[in-house]
């Protein structure tokens, strides 16, 4: 019995360290509007914008018809999943002994919880946003991958304000701002 409690117990720790999202010596994420510039200019090319919304869809392609089934949708996802818990798992292994400690362990989610608790302050408060990272589409049958490319084209030229082929983070943040004052506005009555 004692033995059953003790393997549940390191399952459950095992279990637990793959729910920790990053450790004390993982580099800190870009910021939200420099992810896709690939080039480091510090703005984001159509090129880069495009390619970027794409790639996902084309490396899950596997047949290469140009069409992303659920089925090659869903392996997408658990080949991301699992990359990324094998990413998180060398981020917990701060000595890289193949082993979480508890320390280890503790010191990551020590971490965490300071950087979530700066991302707090840079929000002003507002805490999280609500839902899910889901684009559309992404559980409704097949993706066409042109059609994605010319919707990713699309959303590039309505960020693009000024129209010099290149999003810079202040558009970015106008856009995001012109479409929380779109949300905030009441919903005209219908008859």
């Amino acid at each position: 019995m004692k033995r059953t409690l003790i393997v549940g117990g390191l399952a459950a720790l095992t279990l637990a360290a793959g729910g920790v999202a990053l450790a004390q010596q993982a580099p800190q994420d870009p910021p939200r509007h420099a992810r896709g510039d690939r080039d480091g200019d510090g703005r984001i090319s159509k090129a880069e914008f495009v390619d970027g919304r794409v790639a996902r869809l084309a490396a899950a392609d596997a047949n290469g018809d140009g069409t992303v089934s659920a089925e090659e949708m869903q392996a997408g996802r658990e080949a991301r999943r699992a990359q990324g818990a094998d990413r998180m798992f060398a981020r917990l292994d701060a000595d890289g002994d193949g082993a979480i400690t508890r320390a280890e362990f503790d010191a990551s989610r020590a971490a965490r919880a300071e950087r979530r608790a700066e991302r707090g302050e840079r929000r002003g408060g507002r805490g999280m946003r609500p839902g899910g990272r889901r684009g559309p589409g992404m559980d409704r049958g097949p993706v066409v991958i042109a059609e994605a490319r010319s919707r990713a084209e699309q959303g590039f030229a309505r960020l693009d304000a000024n129209g010099d082929g290149y999003v810079t983070a202040e558009e970015r943040q106008a856009q995001r701002a012109e479409r929380r004052e779109r949300r905030s506005r009441p919903a005209p009555a219908s008859e």
